[in-house]
């Protein structure tokens, strides 16, 4: 028995010493460890959205911002009475009861209820608030907010209900837009009680970053606006619009029509917001395609386009195919200034033919043609050019007037830039710089990426010279401002479905280079497929690209000048003549041959007028004129 005791003794003994050495071991070696993991086993946390970060245009307009708003959490540990706190909740959010019972029945420390309770309207969060229902909390939110709604609204894109970029700029820039979220955390026992002995944690969220465009809105306010009127009144199938610094490949301003609204992006047609129509549409480029092959022949000097000749009889045969020209009959004996004038298939061939198979495919290469642009958007198209195996002598016809080659809005723009701006290809980019909210310190800055030399400056210069002239004298007169010195091109392409020609309707375009001395823009225009108007780029696009101008270049601060080549008329046009001054004149003195006058109130001296001096008015117009006495002139 004592022997036993005494076993019994020591195994107590090592029992208590083990106890002890494991409590002093808890107690000063492992104490945090375990700390840690008590609290983290206390500890509850609310979630804090972070706002994502804004986007500006280049002369920092908000166009895409953030609201403040609350989102419903539950601690399921907390709630009193489950059925009836999920029917009144089910009541405010619109779903039903049996959705938010699953969710308050979880067996988790904090439930957040989405998408019905993500982003509440002010409404519905006072509806909430008011219950003050055991365990529902409403917590900090975002929601992501574009004022200006349709504008702009395929190259901005949207985000989802966890505020993640799904297209678009958006998605493109989601890792910068995207902040760190925030919490609140606090401590409770087993039986959801609070631990005072604990405090309350807040961490704040951290915003995302702020981008900065190349986007004018002095440009894109123009370009949405009448983008809008055209396609109310001519119902196209689509119309979209691009324009981009020449200088540096800086998107000025990128619109198409139908668009939709982010805010609302669910009730949008995906085909509306998934394609962003001036780097997603692949299409024929029709004669504004032209200016590419008078630029690549000029460069190889392959004719002087003021001396040498072309007789256009109203067609060309290739390989058996009869190419016509669209005036019957042709244009007869022209210079090669005037094949562009002209927009002269037949004049094209012969440009393709003296090029040659290799060095026209060789330009179509070094223009981007085949490759996509790499601007930083999402969704961006490549181009279809035919194999140099398949480029025969009909293709090399055909692709030498924009017929049988399928290439991007962006593609086009970017190669037409080149083509002015003294030769240089340029990368395009949508974002100017990357930067935080609240140091402006900048983390990315995005600056004109040179690609390769394609043209000669000389070359450059002559083309330039050669697109006022269509602009004056061609099929481009009807985009001619006064003041300004505009170069252009039409463009009249077939419409390809299904990869045959349709039966009816076109793709109308016009491609516009202002000041033609001093390219600052290149503005490109395509209707696919309008109706109630006359089916020709020059008739129908092109005005509505000098009524972008008219407002953009003024806008732009780019002055008139006194002397321009004047607009050729023809018997079609309409005149315009620039009003004189008459303001201080007598009504007596007040005569002009051109244009006649209305006068308004009473007295014998000029006090105002309208249109105002160096204004113009077309033919048929009249100046009004307001009389008052002598002391009231300005």
């Amino acid at each position: 028995m004592a022997k036993k005791i005494k076993w019994v003794n020591i195994v107590m003994t090592l029992i208590v010493a083990a106890i002890v050495v494991r409590l002093a071991y808890s107690q000063f070696y492992a104490y945090q460890e375990l700390s840690l993991k008590a609290t983290e086993s206390w500890q509850r946390g609310f979630p804090i959205e972070a706002a994502r970060g804004k986007i500006y245009d280049s002369r920092q307009k908000v166009l895409v911002d953030n609201l403040t708003t609350s989102s419903l959490i539950i601690v399921p540990s907390q709630v009193k009475d489950a059925v009836d706190t999920a029917y009144k909740l089910s009541q405010i959010l619109g779903c039903t009861q049996e959705k938010i019972l699953e969710k308050v029945k979880k067996k988790v420390s904090v439930e957040r209820i989405q998408p019905e309770g993500r982003q509440l309207t002010e409404d519905k969060a006072y509806q909430i608030d008011r219950l003050k229902l055991p365990g529902v909390y409403l917590v900090q939110d975002t929601l992501r907010y574009y004022p200006h709604k349709n504008y702009l609204a395929q190259t901005l894109g949207f985000v989802g209900i966890d505020n993640q970029g799904l297209i678009g700029l958006e998605l493109k820039y989601d890792e910068y837009l995207s902040g760190v979220n925030g919490s609140i955390n606090y401590y409770m026992n087993a039986k959801s009680q609070n631990l005072n002995i604990y405090p309350a944690d807040y961490i704040y969220p951290t915003n995302g970053m702020d981008i900065e465009l190349t986007i004018d809105t002095r440009v894109q306010d123009v370009v949405e606006r009448e983008l809008n009127n055209a396609y109310n009144t001519y119902d196209p199938d689509s119309i979209l619009c691009l324009a981009m610094d020449p200088r540096n490949g800086k998107v000025l301003a990128m619109c198409s029509k139908p668009d939709y609204d982010p805010n609302d992006y669910k009730n949008a047609d995906s085909e509306i917001y998934n394609r962003n129509l001036p780097i997603w549409k692949s299409y024929e480029p029709g004669s504004t395609f032209k200016i590419l092959t008078f630029s690549s022949a000029l460069n190889e000097n392959l004719f002087d386009m003021d001396k040498d000749t072309y007789y256009d009889k109203g067609y060309e045969i290739v390989k058996g195919a009869r190419i016509k020209s669209w005036k019957k009959g042709g244009h007869g004996l022209q210079t090669f200034r005037e094949v562009l004038q002209n927009s002269s298939n037949p004049g094209f061939v012969e440009i393709g033919r003296r090029l040659g198979k290799e060095k026209l495919y060789q330009y179509v290469k070094d223009f981007g043609l085949t490759e996509k642009t790499g601007i930083d958007l999402t969704g961006e198209s490549s181009g279809i050019m035919f194999s140099y195996e398949n480029f025969n002598e009909v293709e090399q016809a055909t692709v030498a007037f924009g017929q049988g080659i399928s290439i991007t809005p962006i593609q086009l723009v970017r190669a037409v830039c080149a083509c002015v701006n003294g030769g240089t290809l340029y990368k395009p980019y949508i974002v100017n710089k990357i930067y935080n909210a609240k140091t402006h310190e900048i983390v990315v800055e995005n600056q004109p990426q040179k690609i390769r030399q394609v043209i000669r400056s000389e070359t450059s210069e002559k083309v330039r010279d050669a697109l006022e002239g269509v602009v004056t004298d061609g099929g481009g007169k009807n985009a001619y401002i006064d003041g300004y010195r505009i170069g252009g091109k039409t463009g009249t392409a077939q419409r390809a479905i299904n990869g045959t020609y349709a039966g009816n309707g076109y793709i109308l375009s016009f491609l516009g280079v202002a000041p033609i001395d001093n390219p600052q823009i290149v503005l490109y225009i395509a209707m696919d497929n309008p109706k109630k108007c006359v089916q020709y780029g020059g008739t129908t696009a092109a005005p509505i690209a000098r009524k972008i101008l008219m407002d953009v270049l003024p806008a732009l601060n780019i002055k008139k000048v006194s002397e321009q080549r004047e607009k050729a008329y023809v018997w079609t046009d309409v005149k315009t003549y620039e009003v004189e001054n008459y303001i201080g004149m007598t009504k007596k003195e007040v005569k002009n041959d051109q244009y006649g006058f209305e006068f308004l109130g009473s007295g014998d001296y000029v006090i105002d007028q309208l249109p105002r001096v160096g204004d113009t008015i077309e033919d048929g117009q009249k100046v009004k004129i307001m009389l008052g006495d002598k002391n009231s002139i300005r």
